[in-house]
């Protein structure tokens, strides 16, 4: 949301201080105002109805003492004004009409089990993937509809649609806000973890565009893994997840050089590499596996990324480590992407020759309109002096990549082959 144009407005400060405030406890308001209305809906309307609020106000009369007490006290006061209006003066009106301000303690440290709720619904199952995504983004990281809209490539008008039809969906669906019981929190808290993992995956390798790498995108998503891992401190997976994220982050700084041409594993500096990510990354995993429960599929992916941190070069990684892993993986969460990575780790431990025959396999499945496969396929038979056949492979490749940086890579190794 753009704060509106006024002549009223004199102390810019005050805008920032909105954006920093709404970024950091959104979710929380949201949640408190969900809580207290019972209709998240309405909820979430209430407080963007807040922040627009306090847009014009607080660079006008400056940013108040508590500014997320502030924002809630005027949702709070337009859930007032909109049960007035529908002359609901019942017993949730006489709740929500006590009082003039908000008097519980709003302490910043402290995370709730608003915001954790606040997950489980905006990632519910009954929504598609890309409504969960865009209201997650929304409610629960603070973002506006116009910064989704960019982060995805999309019409701010398509995400403000999604976001529409996920609150009437939820509502029509009855979804209640509350964290789930513990005998179906372990099937929900998949969809959460899913719907983080594809906006970090979106942010790391964009599918679309001029740039390869969205760290705003991906800095959301660990972020939520990170408030997600604070609310669920005894999963281990919430933990798997967040390794991955931290693991995969910590090479970004080697991932693109100059002109933001990406940099392959083989050619990136690893002193580059963010060695705290790595830390946090591998802390988080270690208490993952402290669980006792077995690594899940976040956990195991989470694995592969130290194996890649922890060597000194692309010859010193354990590979052979690496393909017992993916294994592992395979059997556990199995999909085509999955035995593509695998016959990659394959070729880097035992050849291209016993790789070609894995990938060959999956030519007529999921991936055989992704380029990926043709990528793969390309550097296997060029690295087995088949240089005609990895022509064209990458030539195709090319025709199906989406991301401009990703096609530039291709594209030079067209011009490689001899």
């Amino acid at each position: 949301m753009r704060p509106p144009a006024s002549s009223e407005v004199t102390d810019p400060s005050g805008r920032e201080a909105v954006a920093a405030v709404w970024r950091i406890e959104s979710a929380r308001i949201v949640g408190a105002l969900t809580r207290y209305t019972g209709d998240f809906a309405l909820a979430e309307d209430l407080a963007q109805e807040a922040l627009a609020e306090a847009l014009v106000t607080w660079p006008r009369d400056g940013v108040p003492r508590n500014p997320a007490g502030w924002l809630l006290t005027v949702g709070r006061r337009r859930a007032i004004d909109a049960f007035r209006r529908r002359s609901a003066l019942d017993e949730k009106y006489a709740v929500l009409a006590t009082g003039e301000e908000f008097v519980e303690d709003w302490d910043p440290e402290k995370i709730d089990d608003d915001v954790l709720a606040l997950m489980f619904v905006s990632c519910h199952p009954v929504l598609p993937r890309e409504a969960r995504i865009a209201l997650t983004l929304r409610v629960v990281g603070g973002l506006t509809s116009d910064e989704i809209a960019k982060a995805f490539l999309v019409p701010t008008a398509t995400v403000q649609a999604r976001i529409t039809r996920a609150k009437k969906s939820l509502g029509a669906a009855g979804v209640p806000f509350e964290v789930p019981p513990p005998d179906e929190r372990s099937a929900r808290l998949g969809s959460v973890l899913n719907v983080v993992y594809l906006i970090f995956t979106e942010g790391s390798t964009a599918s679309s565009g001029a740039e390869l790498i969205r760290f705003d995108v991906a800095g959301e998503a660990q972020r939520l893994a990170r408030v997600l891992a604070r609310l669920m401190p005894d999963e281990p997976e919430v933990h798997g997840l967040l390794a991955l994220l931290e693991l995969t982050a910590a090479r970004f700084p080697a991932r693109t050089g100059p002109d933001g041409e990406p940099v392959l594993l083989e050619h990136q500096d690893r002193g580059r590499w963010d060695r705290a990510a790595i830390t946090r990354g591998r802390a988080a995993l270690a208490r993952a596996s402290q669980a006792g429960r077995g690594l899940g599929a976040y956990g195991l992916q989470a694995s592969i990324a130290e194996c890649h941190a922890v060597a000194e070069s692309v010859e010193a990684t354990d590979w052979d480590r690496v393909v017992l892993i993916y294994e592992a993986l395979g059997r556990l969460a199995p999909s085509p992407v999955v035995e593509l990575n695998r016959a990659v780790a394959v070729s880097m431990a035992s050849g291209p020759a016993a790789a070609l025959p894995l990938v060959d396999a999956l030519a007529t499945g999921p991936l055989a309109s992704s380029h990926l496969l043709p990528s793969v396929r390309g550097e296997l038979l060029a690295r087995l002096g088949r240089a005609a056949e990895a022509r064209a492979e990458w030539e195709r490749a090319v025709r199906l990549c989406g991301n401009a940086r990703e096609r530039s890579v291709l594209t030079h190794k067209l011009s490689t082959l001899t």
